[in-house]
C-alpha cells in the first residue's frame, strides 16, 4: 500500500479551478459530443477538445457499498468544462468531494472522424484511498495533440466507500469490498460504448497508473468482468501481488465501526451515516499492518475477485495484454524524505529505521546494512535506508509481477527511471510519482518537479514510449533505445535517463538480497 507523495501542497485544489479564459471558445465553436446517455459540451485547449466532468455512472449517494449503475439519460447539452467531485477522502487537497463521484474527463483531437485513436485510459494513485483524476499533472492536452491519441481520466469511490467489506455483517452488501474496482469497470464500459464519438477506438484502449493506480489496474487484469474492456497495461510503481484475505477486511470493517462507536450489529447505519463521520474514523491504526491508517483496498470475495492478482501466478485471463512494469530507482525519499533527519543518519540509528514497517519484509537489518556497505562503499546511512526500503518495500511487488509474466511467456517490458531532477540539489533523485510528469509530459504544470536542460528530453522520450506502446503494443519508439522485453534469465530493463539505456538486471544484487524474505503485500 503506497500513497502517492503530493510533489506541491494543495495541486489538486487549483485543478478544480474554471478553464482560463485563453482555453474557453465560444459558445458557436465548442465541441459538442452524443454519448448513450445524453449531449455533452467542452471547449478547446491548444487544439484539443476537452470534455472534464462527463458521467459514466449515476449518483452513488444512496447505494452506499452497491455496485453503481449507469448514469439516467439526459436532455438537451450539458457543460462539461470543469471536473467532477473526487470520492470522500481524507486527503483535504482533493478539492471538492462527494458521494456522487463518477465523472471522468476526455482530452481528443477530434470528434466522430472515423480515426481510431488508440485510448490511454489513466487510473490516479492514492492507494486505495486518495486522490482524482483531476491532478494538473494529468491534464491531456499534450498527450493528446503530440501522440494523435484520445486520454481519459476517471474518479471512483475510494477507501471504504469503495472497498469496505461489510458481507458478514450486513449479508446483502455483498460485492462491497469490491465496488471501487467495478467503479472502473463500469467506466471502461462507458468507453467501450462512447469512445468512438471522442475519434477513439474501442478495440485499442490502454490502462496506465501510478501508485494506487497501477495497482488497481493489476487487479482489473484479474477480474473476470474488466475482460475484453483493455488492451493493453503500464504499471508505474504501482502493484498489487495479492489482495486483502475478507477475513482480514472483516477485521478492519469492525476497527472502523469501533472508530465510529458502533457494534457489530449496528452495521447498517454505515448506509446511512453522513460521509465525513466515515472518512474521520479511517483514522484509526490498521489491525492487520499494526501501523498507519485503515487501510481499504480489494478483496479476495469470491466475487468480483476470485483470485489474487499475480499469486499464486499470473492471470491467464489478461495472457495476451502487453504489459509495462516500472519502478523510480528512489522511490522511498518521496515518503521518508519529508523528514530532514532521514537525510542525516549515523550508522548507529540506521538499524532502527530500517524496520519492518519501513522495509516492509521481516530481515535482520544488520545483514541488510552489511551488503549495502560491501556493495556500495560510498553510500551514506541515509543512502542505504532510501535504497534498501525502496527495494525491499517498493520494487519488490514489480520483481514478482514480471517474472510471473515472464514465466508464462505474456509480452512485457521492464523500466525503471533514473533520471534526477536538480531540484532541491538532486537529493530526492528519482522518487514515488516522478515518472508521471514525463509521461504525460506536463513538466510546466503545477506540481511538477522536474526542471533543467535534460527534463524535456526526458519527458519526450517517456511519453513517445507510452504512446507507442498505446498505439501497437511495444514501447519501441526512435526516441529510445532498442527496448526489449522482459524474459528470465535476461531481466532487461529499460532505464530511463538522458541518455537511456537497456541493462539486464539492473541493482540484480540487491534483488537477490530480499528474494530470500517471503513477500507478502501490506494490506494483505
Amino acid at each position: 500500500m503506497e500513497i502517492t507523495r503530493r510533489t506541491a501542497a494543495g495541486v489538486l485544489a487549483a485543478s478544480f479551478a474554471a478553464p482560463a479564459a485563453a482555453a474557453q471558445s465560444g459558445a458557436a465553436e465548442s465541441p459538442v459530443a452524443r454519448t448513450r446517455h445524453g449531449q455533452v459540451r467542452g471547449y478547446l485547449d491548444g487544439g484539443v477538445k476537452v470534455f472534464k466532468g462527463v458521467r459514466y455512472g449515476a449518483d452513488t449517494t444512496g447505494r452506499r457499498f452497491m455496485p453503481a449503475q449507469p448514469p439516467k439519460p439526459w436532455r438537451g447539452v450539458i457543460d462539461a468544462t470543469d471536473y467532477g467531485p473526487a470520492s470522500p477522502q481524507p486527503d483535504r487537497n482533493a478539492g471538492p468531494t462527494s458521494e456522487d463521484c463518477l465523472f471522468l474527463n476526455v482530452w481528443t483531437p477530434a470528434l466522430r472522424d472515423g480515426a481510431k485513436r488508440p485510448v490511454m485510459f489513466y487510473i490516479h494513485g492514492g492507494a486505495y484511498a486518495n486522490g482524482s483524476g483531476s491532478s494538473p499533472l494529468y491534464d491531456g492536452v499534450r498527450l493528446a495533440r503530440r501522440g494523435d491519441v484520445v486520454v481519459v481520466t476517471v474518479n471512483h469511490r475510494l477507501n471504504a466507500f469503495g472497498y469496505a467489506y461489510l458481507p458478514r455483517l450486513v449479508p446483502q452488501l455483498t460485492d462491497s469490498g469490491n465496488v471501487g474496482q467495478l467503479d472502473l469497470v463500469l467506466a471502461l464500459q462507458w468507453v467501450r460504448d462512447n469512445i468512438a464519438e471522442f475519434g477513439g477506438d474501442p478495440s485499442n484502449v490502454m490502462v496506465f497508473g501510478q501508485s494506487g493506480g497501477g495497482a488497481k489496474i493489476a487487479t482489473i487484469m484479474a477480474m473476470p468482468s474488466a475482460a475484453g474492456l483493455f488492451h493493453r497495461a503500464a504499471t508505474m510503481s504501482g502493484q498489487q501481488v495479492t489482495a486483502s484475505g475478507p477475513g482480514n477486511a472483516t477485521r478492519r470493517t469492525l476497527a472502523w465501526l469501533e472508530a465510529l462507536k458502533l457494534k457489530p450489529e449496528q452495521a447498517r447505519e454505515l448506509a446511512i451515516l453522513p460521509a465525513e463521520r466515515l472518512v474521520e474514523a479511517l483514522s484509526a491504526e490498521d489491525p492487520v499492518l499494526g501501523f498507519g491508517g485503515l487501510y481499504f483496498g480489494p478483496v479476495l470475495d469470491e466475487r468480483s475477485l476470485k483470485r489474487h492478482p499475480f499469486y499464486p501466478d499470473a492471470p491467464a485471463q489478461s495472457a495476451r495484454i502487453p504489459m509495462i512494469i516500472g519502478n523510480t530507482r528512489d522511490e522511498t525519499r518521496a515518503f521518508l524524505g519529508g523528514d530532514p533527519k532521514n537525510f542525516a543518519l549515523t550508522w548507529d540509528d540506521l538499524p532502527g529505521k530500517l524496520s519492518q514497517a519501513n522495509m516492509r519484509v521481516d530481515i535482520d537489518p544488520a545483514t541488510v546494512i552489511a551488503e549495502y556497505r560491501r556493495l556500495y562503499p560510498a553510500y551514506s546511512p541515509s543512502d542505504v535506508l532510501f535504497a534498501a526500503t525502496t527495494a525491499a518495500r517498493s520494487w519488490r511487488g514489480a520483481i514478482i509481477e514480471l517474472e510471473e509474466r515472464a514465466k508464462a511467456g505474456h509480452p512485457t517490458w521492464a523500466y525503471q527511471l533514473d533520471w534526477a531532477t536538480p531540484r532541491d540539489g538532486g537529493r530526492f533523485g528519482a522518487p514515488h510519482a516522478s515518472d508521471i510528469q514525463l509521461v504525460f509530459d506536463n513538466i510546466a504544470k503545477p506540481g511538477a518537479t522536474a526542471e533543467g536542460p535534460t527534463a524535456q528530453p526526458m519527458a519526450d522520450q517517456m511519453s513517445e514510449a507510452f504512446i507507442a506502446f498505446a498505439r501497437t503494443g511495444d514501447p519501441n519508439c526512435a526516441a529510445i533505445p532498442r527496448w526489449d522485453a522482459f524474459t528470465l534469465p535476461r531481466r532487461a530493463t529499460m532505464v530511463f535517463d538522458v541518455p537511456s539505456k537497456l541493462v539486464d538486471d539492473p541493482r540484480g544484487a540487491e534483488r537477490r538480497l530480499f528474494e530470500k524474505v517471503p513477500f507478502v503485500q501490506a494490506g494483505t
